[in-house]
This record gives C-alpha cells, sequence and structure tokens, in this order.
C-alpha cells in the first residue's frame, strides 16, 4: 500500500511536470507556478527512494537469485583460483609455477581438468551456493531495514554489504578450507606437486581434519578473511548501487539493458578489489608465511647432499611435511590473487594493520598493489557475472513468481 501511494504520487509529479513542459493553461495559474519548483524537487526525492525501493523482491527470490549468481560466478572463476592458490602455496625453490599462463598449463599437461584445474570444486560449489544465499538474504533484509528507518540509501548500502558478509562467513569458510588444501593437493598421491596434503576425497579430508587438528581448523583464517572481504563487499554493493541509480536516470526506466547491467556489476567490482588490494596482499603473506614450531625447522625444501642416506631424507621429509600440514595457513573466501614474491620480507606478525606498515616501510605503496591487475580482472568477471545473473533472475522470478510479493 506505502508503495503504490508513494507511485501515485510520483505519476502525478510527472503529470505536472508534462503540464508544464508542453506549455498547457495549468502553468498559468500563479500559485500552481509557486509551487512547481517544490513539486519538481519533491518528485526528483520521491523518485530516488523508489529507485532504492523498486521492486522489492521477496527475500527467497533475492537469495535464490543471488545463490545462482554468485555460485555460477565462482565456478567460472574457479581454474585461476586454483591457479593462484598453487602459486601462492609453492614450498619450492625456484617454484615450480611462474607466470600464470606456465601454471594453468603446466597444471593442465600433468593433472588434468577435473583433478588439476577444478581440484576442489565440490566444497567451492557448496560452499559459495550456501555463502551467497545467505549473503543476498542478509544484504537485502538490512538494506531494507536502515532505508525504512531513514538511512541515507548510500549509508545502507555500505553498511548491508558489511553485515551481509560477516552473515556469510560462517557458512563459506569451512568450505573453502576444504577447497583449498584439495587445489592444493591436486589428485590423490599427486607424484607432480608435494603440498603436504593427501585426501581421498572432500568428505576424508574434513574427517581427517577435524581428527588431526581439531574443529577450528576449519575456520583458520577467518579474522584475515574479514579484514578483506568485509571492506571489498561494502565497497562492491555500494558502488553497484549507486551505479546502477545513475544508469536508471540515464535511461529513465528501471530496465537499464544488459551493457549497462555487465558495465556496472563489472565495474563495482573492479573498483572494490583494487580499493582492497592491500589488505588481499597482507592477507597472502600472513596466510602463506612459514609458522615456527618447536622441534621444526621453517626452511623451505632443499636439496639434500649425497652424503645423506636416502633413507634418513625420506624419512625426514615425511615428518617436515606432516608438520607443515598441521601448520600450514589456509587461503579463504574469495580467491587472493596476490602472488607473494619469493624472498620478500617476512612479515612474522599475525596483525593486519602491523602487516601494511611492515610491508610499506619495506616496500612502499608499491607492494601494497603487488597484483593489482589480477585481482581486478577477477573481482570484475565474477562481479558482473554474479550480479547480472541476479537481476536477470530477479526478472525471471518476477514473471514465475516462486512466492507472493506480499509474503516478501
Amino acid at each position: 500500500m506505502v508503495l503504490a501511494r508513494v507511485a501515485n504520487l510520483f505519476t502525478i509529479g510527472d503529470s505536472t511536470n508534462s503540464l508544464i513542459d508542453n506549455g498547457r493553461g495549468h502553468a498559468t495559474d500563479p500559485g500552481q507556478t509557486v509551487e512547481l519548483p517544490m513539486a519538481d524537487t519533491t518528485r526528483r526525492a520521491i523518485g530516488e527512494d523508489i529507485d532504492e525501493e523498486e521492486a522489492r523482491p521477496p527475500y527467497l527470490h533475492a537469495m535464490l537469485a543471488g545463490g545462482i549468481g554468485g555460485t555460477t560466478g565462482d565456478m567460472l572463476m574457479h581454474s585461476l583460483d586454483t591457479v593462484k592458490t598453487r602459486q601462492q602455496g609453492d614450498p619450492h625453490m625456484p617454484p615450480k609455477y611462474t607466470s600464470m599462463g606456465n601454471t594453468y598449463y603446466t597444471i593442465w599437461r600433468q593433472e588434468g581438468l577435473r583433478k588439476g584445474l577444478y581440484g576442489g570444486v565440490q566444497p567451492a560449489f557448496l560452499g559459495s551456493f550456501a555463502g551467497t544465499v545467505c549473503f543476498f538474504g542478509a544484504y537485502e533484509w538490512s538494506k531494507r531495514t536502515m532505508i525504512e528507518y531513514g538511512v541515507a540509501p548510500s549509508v545502507a548500502y555500505f553498511t548491508a554489504g558489511l553485515f551481509a558478509d560477516l552473515a556469510a562467513a560462517p557458512a563459506y569458510v569451512p568450505s573453502e578450507v576444504l577447497k583449498t588444501r584439495l587445489q592444493l593437493q591436486g589428485r590423490y598421491k599427486n607424484p607432480y606437486f608435494n603440498s603436504g596434503y593427501n585426501y581421498r576425497s572432500t568428505v576424508d579430508a574434513a574427517r581427517t581434519i577435524v581428527r588431526t587438528e581439531g574443529f577450528s581448523a576449519l575456520f583458520h583464517g577467518y579474522k584475515a578473511t574479514l579484514w578483506r572481504d568485509l571492506p571489498f563487499s561494502a565497497l562492491q554493493f555500494a558502488f553497484y548501487e549507486e551505479e546502477r541509480g545513475w544508469a536508471k536516470r540515464y535511461m529513465e526506466s528501471n530496465n537499464i539493458g544488459l551493457p549497462l547491467e555487465i558495465a556496472t556489476a563489472a565495474s563495482a567490482g573492479g573498483m572494490a578489489g583494487v580499493l582492497t588490494t592491500p589488505l588481499d596482499v597482507v592477507k597472502t603473506r600472513i596466510q602463506t608465511q612459514h609458522n615456527v614450531i618447536p622441534g621444526t625447522s621453517t626452511s623451505l625444501p632443499k636439496t639434500t647432499p649425497s652424503h645423506v642416506s636416502s633413507s634418513t631424507h625420506a624419512t625426514s621429509q615425511k615428518t617436515a611435511s606432516a608438520s607443515r600440514s598441521q601448520i600450514r595457513p589456509i587461503s579463504t573466501s574469495s580467491p587472493s590473487t596476490t602472488l607473494k614474491a619469493h624472498g620478500a620480507v617476512m612479515l612474522d606478525t599475525s596483525s593486519v594493520v602491523t602487516g601494511l606498515k611492515i610491508i610499506y616501510k619495506t616496500e612502499g605503496i608499491a607492494g601494497w598493489f603487488r597484483g593489482v591487475g589480477p585481482r581486478f580482472v577477477w573481482t570484475s568477471v565474477q562481479s558482473g557475472t554474479m550480479l547480472v545473473l541476479y537481476q536477470t533472475l530477479l526478472r525471471y522470478f518476477e514473471q514465475h513468481p516462486l512466492v507472493n510479493a506480499e509474503d516478501a
């Protein structure tokens, strides 16, 4: 009812302006002439609110559209995720994987598509769908609630993005830990890459992690993930909602067309990705550095001198590998697209703020934005895919509703 009354008021405002623009007789009324500027201002203000509230979809529609869109975007970019995970988790010196193209080709040639480039796709699929369903449900609810209470739309978008990612994190972080380990491992008993992990399947990985490392190991990297992903989601949706509002006003329609849908969605993700690159850099450094534990060495695998017996070497390597597998920090959530430069200064801290300071002192601003190009590409493509599909599915559900709008 409220939206109907607002829509009627918007229509009245349009009719009034139309009469004035066409020079019809109503414009000669002095009283009306005085109030026209106010009416026009009111119309624009109400028009903005209608843009914010336009076609409030039922929560079920928003959650399903977001879940399908987000999962499709993540599946599309999964091979890039695997490539970057291998580069970041490569313990060899010199590194086995160098350039992006070399890494793609090497993994595909040696390990194939399913177990190589798409290793860990099962937990990735489940975690992505669960996480984005939670995200869009929380985003729509918090955004609507804040706007109803008079919060400025731009503030509502930013805050809703923060809240939504916080709400979704418990749903996707455990699956991301499983996905990342399986990506690093590749096939079972992989002869081409020694990651320190060797699980038979996703279920075996979950059981082994809980049994040997405890349930909390499924949440490795949770704090660092929030440091990066909360600002990213907040900026992404603040940019997206504002850009989409501009596009609606430019097109004078709520349907802005596919080219503008793609442009607004991709640019919002790309800009958010660029601005949060420093957080991505420090997160990668923190999560891929080798931790010191009693009785073990943090050095990377090295060639064993010829006088050392092969049996002793094999035993020590197994022990070191097992120790590393228990303490290897795990990169969670959307893939970090920052490759830690071999030989870069060790942060030796778990504090994001301290890590940012160390990188700035040793490498300058350039160190903060290492890998900004790949990150821009990844976030643009993933965001574009997710949000364009989201809007497309909302329009489909509007024509084929799963629930009544009154039940939203």
